[in-house]
């Protein structure tokens, strides 16, 4: 009987042993609340890539296969347009989602006398509100590959892309150690790999080098494309390059089974660099990337838009900007209506991650995630605006190039030189080429348009503010 007591003892031992373990696991819901199921946010910024420069937009003689697939599970968004007609500023408004002349960055990151010359600072302001520190603080994983000019490599002490709210980096134009330009789609695949096995949603730049001159050419791909002439040649070779690093990861995503939860945007900066004038075909030596041909191989293309790089026509802000995200974005669908800007995408970004803005930060952009989802119902009322410096009256080589202010309304579009003594308007919907100056037929809307414009030049700082100088101001003064 003493046996049988014990044993019965020992049984429910046991069993309050067994119901402490089954509390004390997980539950599928409980486990579900460690993964976060929040969307991954791939952002493939390239470099002078013009609208024209693919083969899903006719393109004669590239071929982007890969970024045509986009296109094809995507949806092809025809009159997004760029902040700048120029890298840094280009890039500024997407990290930050302001009009960069917001900051007085309205060139490239050059050294620091010709920063100084331009009445602009030396570097992006770390302490700003910026895109990956908003999406690295709600719990993302951030990351960045490739090419950086928020600043510059020639200004060593200039901040590193990790201050900006980058879990994990490798970039160029940059300071400190330079990262190959072909090592892009490597490094991102690893960190997709980290994150989606740590259970964390990711937000990646891969800001490609191409088609920047200098043009570092590849074996391989010059062989692509052997029957063209040499400098057909080297342009397309670059870019079947870029073409096949954006496969890459694209693949990874496939392998992970994670490309249903991740929204890829493919775009550019600005629109393609041409010479002004016949040059010849030369090797030249870049600090931050190396040797590679130089812009007498530059053979971008606008796709009938106005203008090339360093423009504020359509040719120098227009350029490809195409969404994946199956199940989400329309697949292959064709967008040529509705106007998005890339001060936009922190706003949008930020929406489709559920993470909140600050109460202090009042965003030049938009969030476009109904539009990105197929609801083209939502036409913009909020007018985009750009700045510049450029030459007047026009240069003989360089006719397209004289703009220096610039504001987008609905389907009217303004352009106007430095002092504002010469403008001209477009209808923008209608006319994407900008073929027809309408002002003297719309002299009430041109009014209405010099005076937003005037007003919004009021709201600009005189001067760059705050710590985005470089050490070498201090002891230039000295």
């Amino acid at each position: 009987m003493q046996f049988k007591i014990l044993m019965s003892r020992n049984s429910v031992a046991v069993c309050f042993v067994f119901i402490c373990l089954l509390v004390a696991l997980p539950t599928q819901s409980d486990a579900q609340t460690d993964v976060d199921t929040r969307p991954n946010i791939l952002f493939i910024f390239a470099d002078d890539w013009g609208w024209g420069d693919l083969s899903c937009h006719g393109h004669p003689y590239v071929k982007t296969p890969n970024i045509d697939r986009l296109a094809k599970e995507g949806t092809d968004f025809h009159r997004f347009t760029v902040a700048s007609g120029v890298c840094s500023p280009s890039r500024t408004a997407v990290m930050t989602g302001h009009f960069p002349a917001r900051y007085n960055i309205d060139g490239h990151f050059a050294w620091v006398p010709s920063n100084e010359k331009r009445n602009m600072p030396d570097w992006l302001s770390p302490d700003s509100i910026l895109l990956p520190r908003l999406l690295q603080k709600s719990g993302y994983a951030t990351a960045h590959y490739g090419k950086w000019h928020l600043s510059n490599n020639m200004i060593p002490d200039s901040p590193l892309p990790a201050e900006y709210g980058y879990d994990d980096y490798g970039a160029f134009n940059c300071a400190g150690e330079q990262m190959p330009v072909h090592e892009d789609s490597e490094n991102a695949i690893t960190f997709i790999e980290k994150s989606t096995a740590s259970g964390k949603p990711f937000f990646i730049n891969v800001w490609l080098h191409e088609p920047h001159t200098p043009f570092h050419t590849v074996p391989k791909y010059r062989w692509r494309f052997r029957d063209l002439e040499e400098t057909d040649n080297i342009y397309a070779s670059v870019l079947s390059h870029a073409d096949d690093r954006v496969g890459e990861i694209l693949d990874a995503l496939d392998r992970l089974e994670i490309s249903d939860n991740t929204l890829v945007i493919f775009s550019s900066d600005n629109g393609p660099a041409r010479a002004s004038r016949p040059t010849k075909l030369e090797l030249q030596h870049d600090t931050a990337t190396g040797a590679g041909y130089g812009i007498a191989a530059a053979k971008g293309i606008t796709g009938g838009r106005k203008g090339y790089k360093g423009a504020l026509f359509e040719g120098g802000v227009g350029v490809p900007f195409i969404a994946r995200w199956p199940g989400k974005v329309p697949a292959g669908k064709i967008d040529s209506k509705s106007l998005i800007s890339a001060v936009d995408l922190l706003p949008t970004f930020c929406e489709i991650a559920n993470v909140s803005l600050p109460d202090n930060y009042v965003p030049d952009g938009l969030s476009q995630t109904k539009l990105l989802l197929g609801d083209e119902s939502a036409t913009r009322k909020k007018p985009l605006f750009w700045k510049m410096q450029a030459a007047w009256p026009p240069r003989k080589n360089s006719p397209n190039h004289w703009v220096s202010w610039a504001i987008v309304d609905q389907q009217w579009k303004l352009v106007a030189n430095g002092n504002m003594s010469h403008y001209e308007l477009y209808d923008i919907g209608a006319d994407f080429k900008e073929e027809k100056d309408l002002a003297a037929k719309n002299p009430k809307i041109t009014k209405r348009l010099l005076q937003q414009l005037t007003q919004w030049q009021a709201t600009l700082p005189k001067r760059p503010t705050g710590n985005v100088f470089s050490e070498e101001r201090k002891v230039k003064k000295e």
